[in-house]
C-alpha cells in the first residue's frame, strides 16, 4: 500500500528539528529512515532545495526553502507528484503560521510541535488519494518536475552516521551550481559588535572627507604630497573591509582582519603630521576594537546532536 509515514520541519542551517510526526511505526525498517532523516538534516545547506533519497521499500523527499526544509517519508510506490505536493503544502501552511524571526531565533528543538496537528490531518488527506482535490496543482508540480527533476541522492553518498563523506552536489538540472556551503553563517551580532562597525563606518567616513580635501589642497598647492592622499583612501578602504569581514564569513577571515589593522596602523603613522594624538589613538583604538570583534564573531557551530 503506497502512503506517506512520517513527516518532519527542519532549519536548514543547523539541522534543528521544529517539528515533526509524533505517530511513527516503531519497526527496524523505520528506526533505520530516521537514521538518514538525522543524517540529511547535517547536510541540508550543502543540498539542492529539492532532492530524494532511495532506502529499499521507502523514499524521503524534501524541500528547501527560507532556511527550512520539509522532509517527508513515504513508501517506494508513493507517487512523488503526490509526495512533493505535501511537501509544497506543509511550506506554504508553515511560512503563514510562523515568521521567519521565530525559525531563526529558535533554540530547542520541536518548538513548533503543534504544528504536528496540520501535518497530521494533511497526511490523512495525501493518503487518501480519492478525496484530493488538488488536480489542478498536482498538474503544475506533474509539470515542475518533469522541468526541473529532484537531485537523487544515493544512501552510499551520505556515508556512514558517524562520519559523513562529501556529497559532490555540483550541478544538476535546473539549478545550476550549489554553493551554501562556501556561505557560512556567522553568530548572532551583539552589542559591541554593532558600535565597532559603526565606528569603522566612521572612521572610513572620516578618512574619505579627508582624503578629498587632501586633493583640493593638492589642486590648489603644487608642493603637497600626493602620498597624504593614497594614504587616507587607503585608511578608507582599509575600516570598510573591517566592515565587510564582521559581517561575512571569508576564508583566512582572522589573519585578513589582522593585516588590515596593520594597514590601519601604517596609515596613521604615515599620516602623523596631519592629525593630533587624540585622533590618531581614536582611530587606531577603533581598528584594533573592530579586530577584535572580528575575532569574538566566528562561524556558527552545529546544534547539539538532536534526534530527528
Amino acid at each position: 500500500m503506497s502512503m506517506i509515514l512520517s513527516a518532519s520541519v527542519v532549519r536548514v542551517r543547523d539541522g534543528l528539528p521544529l517539528s515533526a510526526s509524533t505517530d511513527y511505526d516503531q519497526s527496524t525498517g523505520m528506526q533505520e529512515c530516521r537514521k538518514y532523516f538525522k543524517m540529511l538534516s547535517k547536510k541540508l545547506s550543502q543540498l539542492p532545495d529539492r532532492c530524494t533519497l532511495k532506502t529499499g521499500q521507502y523514499n524521503i523527499n524534501f524541500i528547501s526553502s527560507l532556511g527550512v526544509s520539509y522532509m517527508m517519508l513515504c513508501t517506494e510506490n508513493y507517487p512523488s507528484v503526490l509526495a512533493f505536493c505535501f511537501l509544497d503544502e506543509l511550506q506554504r501552511e508553515f511560512i503563514t503560521t510562523y515568521n521567519m524571526m521565530k525559525t531563526n531565533t529558535a533554540i530547542r528543538p520541536y518548538c513548533f510541535i503543534e504544528f504536528d496537528n496540520f501535518i497530521q490531518r494533511t497526511k490523512q488527506r495525501y493518503n487518501n488519494t480519492r478525496s484530493l482535490s488538488t488536480k489542478m496543482n498536482l498538474a503544475d508540480m506533474q509539470t515542475e518536475i518533469k522541468l526541473r527533476p529532484p537531485y537523487q541522492i544515493s544512501v552510499s553518498e551520505l556515508g556512514s552516521a558517524n562520519g559523513f563523506s562529501h556529497i559532490p552536489v555540483g550541478e544538476y538540472k535546473g539549478t545550476g551550481k550549489i554553493s551554501a556551503a562556501l556561505h557560512q553563517r556567522l553568530e548572532p551580532v551583539t552589542l559591541p559588535g554593532i558600535v565597532s562597525f559603526v565606528l569603522s563606518l566612521l572612521c572610513g567616513a572620516l578618512n574619505l572627507i579627508r582624503g578629498f580635501h587632501a586633493i583640493e589642497s593638492l589642486l590648489q598647492n603644487e608642493g603637497e604630497d600626493f602620498s597624504y592622499v593614497i594614504a587616507f583612501f587607503l585608511g578608507t578602504a582599509a575600516c570598510l573591509y573591517q566592515c565587510y569581514l564582521f559581517v561575512y564569513y571569508t576564508g583566512w577571515r582572522n589573519a585578513k582582519s589582522f593585516l588590515t589593522f596593520g594597514l590601519i596602523c601604517l596609515c596613521n603613522m604615515y599620516l602623523y603630521e596631519l592629525r593630533n594624538l587624540w585622533q590618531l589613538f581614536f582611530h587606531v583604538t577603533v581598528g584594533a576594537f573592530s579586530t577584535l570583534q572580528i575575532r569574538l564573531r566566528q562561524p556558527q557551530g552545529k546544534s547539539p546532536d538532536y534526534n530527528v
